[in-house]
């Protein structure tokens, strides 16, 4: 038997038992290896309806998104109309931020991998029309800069949204229309949605939400983010064999199956190229155009997460191998599925080990804390950072968007990791701790910002 075959046989045996196990009301995968695509689902789309999950249903692949987003920008690479070096006012001259200079000088390039620097959530409803992306474009004028271009990572979906819009500007079209017209019909998708019109015509799964720690996941109370986000990921979904589809462009030169040349061989390597590197975070060790990369045993490993309104999504790919697994999920503790699935899979197939999860470690406690302390802002949450009974703690404040959908505030030990990061227990998914690293100097010793994957800025002692 074929390692494939014994894959599919272990998912047949183990994939509902596991999402059972961890409260996952349904989900859906599939796995490319030896040129063969196997896909699995089970439980249900919909608890509020009983909908089973199959193979043919679609969920929404959250910020995956973004590597089809830079995939597009790629494209008028290939074909000369977009410089990822130049300025975005290039080709959006009405590009406004709170710090004029940094806004004239950011990159297209810089949009692709996070490092414009200025601040990222933002998730305001320009309504549903073809416009919501520009109009949402023209919200950012007052919005901070947190660093200069370029000068590290931070996370930000409305660079991605800024991205979205320089790829409508030069195609003349919504960005749901470039990626219906330029990658789903291409590589031949059957099973894809830029936005729920046309999710409802498949067997469209609602993510899950859970009420409070403890409680059984319930129905979302709407299906989606904003559409004004949808170029960073709020509207995106697809079965995963339609996902795999597109990651099997990636690793033939750019090719469609049936031979279409979707992007050029030049360009696609070029998003797999290391442009900044990551805090310790347990995330990516770098992040290349559109794509995290991770320097695991065994391998190079490419891929991305998603997360919307109670799904889900996990992609990871092993290029030299030619195996890549996509996971989608709606609800419940995905994370502990995930770990346990790719581990396996990514071992056995690809040879490549995937790193535990991170937890604390007593033994990396610092000797003096003073370089941490201190208040920590952004526009959707204020951080304290406080020294009590030699021990770190962490009291969060959500604010803004995070505060609208109830992100979870209150006072947590910040417990040592590695270095200068730290972790801190989540009651929204037990037994799994969130990073909190903290990076850069204010010029007197003391960490300039808490990242956790966006960077928040001190603000006072």
């Amino acid at each position: 038997m074929s390692k494939i075959s014994e894959i599919e046989t272990w998912l047949q045996e183990n994939f509902a038992a596991l999402l059972a196990k961890h409260q996952v009301p349904g989900a859906a995968i599939a796995v490319l290896a030896d040129g063969e695509v196997i896909d699995h689902a089970a439980g249900v789309v919909n608890k509020g309806t009983g909908v089973e999950s199959t193979v043919d249903s679609v969920f929404q692949i959250g910020s995956i998104t973004k590597v089809w987003t830079t995939t597009l920008a790629m494209q008028l690479v290939d074909e000369g109309k977009l410089d990822l070096d130049r300025p975005v006012r290039d080709y959006l001259p009405e590009f406004v931020l709170g710090d004029d200079e940094a806004a004239a000088a950011i990159t297209v390039r810089q949009l692709t991998c996070h490092t414009a620097g200025f601040e990222g959530d933002i998730f305001t409803d320009t309504g549903p029309g073809d416009d919501c992306v520009e109009k949402l474009v023209a919200t950012l004028s007052d919005v901070p800069q947190l660093f200069p271009p370029a000068e590290r990572f931070s996370y930000n979906n409305a660079g991605y949204c800024v991205l979205g819009r320089v790829i409508e500007v030069l195609r003349g079209k919504c960005w749901d229309d470039c990626v219906r017209d330029h990658l789903f019909a291409p590589l031949g998708l059957t099973h894809a949605a830029s936005g729920p019109y046309d999710a409802i015509r498949y067997r469209a799964a609602i993510g899950h939400v859970t009420p409070k720690p403890g409680d059984d996941p319930v129905p979302a109370p709407v299906w989606a983010l904003t559409r004004s986000n949808s170029p960073a990921g709020s509207t995106l979904a697809m079965r995963p064999r339609d996902l795999l589809t597109f990651v099997r462009m990636h690793l033939n030169d750019g090719k469609a199956d049936d031979g279409t040349q979707v992007l050029q061989p030049e360009s696609l390597l070029a998003m797999r190229e290391p442009q900044v590197d990551v805090p310790y975070l347990g995330m990516s060790d770098h992040w290349g155009l559109g794509w995290m990369l991770f320097d695991w045993g065994g391998g190079k490993v490419i891929g991305h997460d998603g997360g919307t309104i109670g799904q889900s999504a996990f992609l990871r790919v092993v290029p030299e191998k030619g195996v890549a697994v996509a996971l989608l999920t709606n609800g419940g503790q995905p994370m502990h599925v995930y770990q346990e699935i790719f581990t396996k899979l990514l071992d056995e197939l690809a040879g490549v080990t995937v790193p535990a999860r991170l937890e604390p470690n007593p033994a990396a406690a610092p000797a003096d804390f003073s370089r941490y302390v201190g208040e920590y802002t952004s526009m959707v949450a204020d951080t304290v950072v406080t020294e009590e009974d030699c021990k770190l703690w962490m009291k969060r404040t959500p604010k803004g968007i995070f505060a609208e959908i109830g992100a979870p505030s209150g006072k947590e030990e910040l417990l040592p990791c590695q270095g200068d990061t730290f972790v801190a227990k989540t009651e929204q998914m037990p037994g799994v701790y969130m990073a909190h690293a903290f990076v850069g100097d204010d010029g007197n010793g003391r960490a300039q910002f808490l990242h956790t994957g966006r960077a928040d800025r001190r603000v006072s002692r």
